[in-house]
């Protein structure tokens, strides 16, 4: 008979404390049980033994342990049982994504990554030039930093929908740590030769982190922790703008609440009625396109077109107004041609050699955080996976190839990706698509952005920062989890000193080879707290599962697999990273006709289930007191069928 496994997510000493009814024989020493697959005739249940694990030596512990911990995903499991020129293949494919979707390319899907990648070129150069200011840089950087970095990740990243380039939580930090210690105005040379090192260092940390398989470092930073830091950032990030956008010439360059509000009012003396009228206008025009793509997800192009548009209307108005304008400030002059050698301005000893290391940690960190997790969202959207770690590689190697070509961080933009999927990006040829038209932007429409003026920069920032206020997920934190949400309400107020506390504990995975199986059930049971620093793991540990079980189903010639069951008995707690980790596997399964259900959430957990309103998704068929109640149910309900 066809049968499905029990699997067990725990510690050794879990295991020993493990509770389970008495085995049929009473000389037995088995502790674990399951259902077989006649659960399903009622009322009574038959009860089945599982062995337990076969006896290892340390060494043998030791070795699974941290092959759990480093590879959860099992990266190497497509090298097993294959030939040496197809293992060659599979190691170029696996190092190079390019070669494994490069020979089915056709021209439907260039069709597709064409218009998307115009569509997101037109956000990407005005964003460009304005992250770019936003970090204290020369405005040409950041088009220098939209033209490599994307061409680097179209041959070594896995997303299918991330848009490369500057981001401006990582502009914000690096312009705001840099300039703490160095003046840009008095030592431009020198504040741009950290700012090339410390993209250097941060592609030497992300791509360390995915070579050495740690990935689950980025974890430290919870959700709750995110939405605090994100909405603290954005604030401080619009409020700074209001330099371009009253047209204040002299301004502080830091970045706490109280010094800019006070800049703002000793400078009133310096606003000009031109740049107010004109920045106003220009940023309701901004936020007005931004609610009309988000109401109506169709006209995605809007809000996307809306930044080029106004750079290029602002620049004819000022070239037509000059003369009676003569308050509002411009750009000025960028030089033409391709982004110019920078491997001679690293800067490798020094005084401030700690200031650059330090500050592409923290900005690699976060870019790294903000662009795995913008891939792995649009990933599950469309049911194909993102390998983290090959991620962090990729997007490590192109800083550090950045950092080299007059580049600083860079990273998946959630806006720019956003446009992109809607735009139907295909494959990563948007990304070149993008950096084609920034090279023409380059080579020949340089000169254009001459009488571009600053505010329409500050516009393009304070609408591209609004987005990252998520005020409903700190609603929602509120209602779930009050301690995530004091949280999230200290990473907000604190957001300038970037302090994410440490901590790491992962539930460790144990597997019973012997166990029962159930046909068409694979049962999971997780035994330990889900949250922030451990939802990621579990999440591709299990996925894993899934893959393994339908393998062997498949080389056994049995039947499919069709529910996993997820045993919350010894879940003790959960926080909202979590629950969306979860709704995430929730969402997957469904879309490979797979149901997941949730056996025996403890009280607690159902509590925050239930405020989150995610059990309203699982249904009636979704939530079980049992496991053998859920096996029973749910069999029934398929007999029932026609």
């Amino acid at each position: 008979m066809n049968s499905n496994r029990v699997e067990h997510f725990s510690s050794p000493e879990a295991q020993a404390q493990a509770q389970a009814p008495a085995p049929a024989d009473p000389e037995s020493t088995d502790v674990s049980v399951t259902v077989s697959a006649n659960a399903m005739q009622m009322p009574s249940l038959e009860v089945h033994r599982v062995c337990l694990p076969p006896p290892r030596t340390t060494v043998q512990k030791l070795r699974q342990r941290l092959s759990e911990i480093f590879f959860p995903d099992d990266p190497l499991h497509r090298f097993k049982d294959q030939t040496w020129f197809t293992k060659l293949v599979l190691g170029l494919q696996f190092f190079f994504p390019v070669f494994q979707w490069a020979p089915n390319y056709s021209l439907k899907l260039l069709k597709s990554d064409v218009v998307s990648g115009l569509t997101i070129a037109s956000l990407a150069i005005p964003q460009g030039i304005s992250y770019a200011k936003l970090a204290n840089l020369p405005p040409i950087i950041g088009l220098y930093s939209s033209f490599v970095p994307p061409l680097i990740y179209s041959v070594l990243g896995s997303s299918r929908h991330l848009a490369v380039g500057p981001v401006s939580i990582a502009s914000l930090v690096m312009g705001t740590m840099l300039s703490e210690t160095v003046s840009y105005t008095e030592e431009p040379i020198l504040y741009l030769k950290l700012a090339f090192t410390a993209t250097f260092f941060a592609g030497v940390f992300q791509a360390s982190l995915g070579f050495l398989r740690l990935g689950f470092v980025i974890d430290f930073l919870s959700k709750a922790t995110l939405v605090g830091f994100m909405a603290g950032a954005a604030v401080i990030v619009s409020l700074q703008q209001l330099k371009g956008l009253l047209g204040i010439v002299h301004f502080t360059s830091k970045m706490q609440l109280i010094p800019v509000l006070s800049s703002v009012f000793h400078h009133m003396d310096e606003w000009s009625w031109q740049t107010i009228v004109m920045g106003v206008g220009f940023l309701v025009f901004l936020l007005a396109t931004r609610q009309i793509s988000l109401r109506k997800p169709r006209l995605f192009w809007v809000s996307a077109a809306a930044p080029l548009a106004s750079v290029v209307l602002s620049t004819l108005l000022v070239v037509c107004l000059k003369s009676k304008v003569p308050g509002i400030k411009t750009i000025g002059h960028l030089p033409k041609g391709l982004n110019p050698p920078s491997s001679n301005m690293l800067y490798f000893s020094g005084p401030h050699l700690a200031l650059a290391i330090k500050t592409g940690i923290i900005t690699g960190i976060l870019s790294l955080t903000e662009g795995i997790a913008v891939g792995r969202t649009f990933a599950a959207l469309k049911n194909y996976q993102v390998d983290g770690n090959k991620e962090m590689m990729a997007i490590g190697l192109m800083n550090m190839a950045g950092s080299c070509s007059s580049c600083y961080v860079t990273t998946g933009s959630f806006s720019r990706s956003a446009v992109n999927y809607n735009a139907g990006a295909q494959t990563v040829v948007s990304n070149v698509i993008m950096a084609a038209s920034v090279l023409v932007t380059l080579l020949f429409l340089m000169p254009l952005f001459y009488y571009t003026p600053n505010l329409i920069l500050a516009a393009i920032i304070i609408t591209a920062v609004i987005g990252l206020i998520d005020y409903q997920a700190a609603i929602k934190l509120w209602k779930v989890d009050k301690l995530d949400f004091l949280a999230c309400l200290c990473s907000f107020l604190g957001v300038l000193f970037i302090s994410v506390p440490l901590g790491l504990a992962i539930a460790n995975l144990s597997r019973y080879r012997d166990a029962v199986r159930v046909p068409a059930f694979l049962i999971l049971a997780v035994e330990a707290p889900i949250y922030f620093a451990n939802s990621t793991y579990l999440h591709e540990r299990i996925l894993r599962w899934i893959r393994e079980e339908e393998e062997w189903l498949a080389s056994n010639n049995r039947s499919n697999m069709k529910c996993v069951i997820l045993d919350m008995t010894a879940v003790t707690a959960i926080d909202t990273s979590g629950i969306d980790t979860i709704n995430e596997l929730r969402k997957m399964l469904d879309k490979r006709s797979l149901k997941l259900v949730l056996a025996n959430p403890v009280g607690s957990v159902m509590e925050k289930l239930h405020q989150s309103n995610i059990l309203e998704s699982f249904g009636l068929e979704g939530v079980y007191l049992t496991v053998g109640e859920a096996v029973a149910d749910i069999s029934s309900a398929w007999k029932a069928q026609p």
